[in-house]
């Protein structure tokens, strides 16, 4: 696969995945309880990366794709830390505590459950 060729799957995954991202911020706006739509995209992106990872039949260019392009843009660590830091400076400190853990635990066991999903469908 040519350098160009790889480039364009990236940045055409990564226009989908940024313009979904978008989607569920619209679907879920920020709210008093917490900055659920960042939650959303990094718990389920971890998911769908874990199980494209751990699925052996995938091709290259889907990797590219999908894993780097689409998950990649979907997937938003700045904004996690960015919110985190918000809400301390807000002095919420529970919520930025159950924010930071619930999107830490919930990322790790959601790209395993995703592993785990990819290698059953080997």
């Amino acid at each position: 696969m040519t350098p160009w060729k790889a480039a364009a799957l990236v940045a055409a995954g990564g226009l989908a995945g940024t313009s979904a991202r978008y989607g569920v911020t619209l679907l879920l706006p920020a709210a008093e309880y917490g900055p659920l739509a960042t939650l959303a995209v990094n718990v389920s992106g971890a998911f769908a990366l874990g199980r494209l990872v751990a699925s052996s039949r995938v091709r290259p260019e889907v990797r590219l794709l999908a894993g780097t392009g689409v998950i990649g843009s979907f997937t938003t660590y700045s904004s996690f830390a960015l919110e985190v830091d918000q809400l301390l400076l807000a002095g919420r400190i529970w919520l930025a505590l159950g924010y930071a853990v619930a999107s830490l635990a919930g990322g790790l066991g959601a790209a395993c459950l995703g592993a785990r999903a990819g290698r059953a469908s080997r």
